[in-house]
């Protein structure tokens, strides 16, 4: 199977980083800071928050210093390596990738906030019952989905190793 292109790769990271940045520009421009906006019911709403954190706050009271240690500067460098990963080194498959190409995508778009914005903008918020999140972004759905990929096309590729070497 050919390998994705390097074209394709920057694509598939800009489309995420692209959905991710607009959807904050529109909440940004759009939505108050704390306001509620029902999508479904209480189930899927809309409510603008600035993270000075990363994952749910974590991080957010850390002194400046290890604040931009932390959630700036480890993120570039893990963020050049995923991309050495996906354009040079290349010998992921192509699920894995794909994964790789969702979590820098993702990982560009909350980094770029934090930079520039000096926070990351949360909207998305879950309450199904007995299961709710915290509020989230496209940046981080992009993230998770990414790591399911990867993780996915880790158990794959290791089952069509072990095919091929018997």
């Amino acid at each position: 199977m050919s390998k994705i292109s390097n074209a394709m790769i920057i694509l598939i990271i800009m489309l995420n980083l692209g959905f991710d940045q607009v959807s904050k520009i529109i909440v940004r421009n759009e939505v108050g800071h704390n306001e509620v906006i029902s999508i479904f019911g209480n189930w899927f709403t809309l409510t603008k928050v600035e993270n000075t954190g990363a994952f749910l706050s974590a991080g957010s009271a850390l002194p400046d210093f290890f604040r931009i240690i932390l959630l700036s500067v480890f993120p570039i460098i893990f963020l050049v390596y995923g991309l050495y990963m996906v354009l040079v080194k290349r010998d992921l498959s192509n699920l894995q990738i794909v994964g790789w190409c969702f979590v820098i995508g993702g990982g560009t778009g909350n980094l770029y906030d934090r930079i520039v914005h000096g926070s990351v903008t949360d909207f998305l918020h879950l309450d199904l019952g007995l299961f709710q999140t915290g509020i989230f972004n496209l940046a981080d759905v992009s993230i998770m989905i990414g790591m399911f990929i990867i993780l996915t096309g880790q158990f794959f590729y290791k089952k069509e190793e072990s095919l091929t070497l018997q």
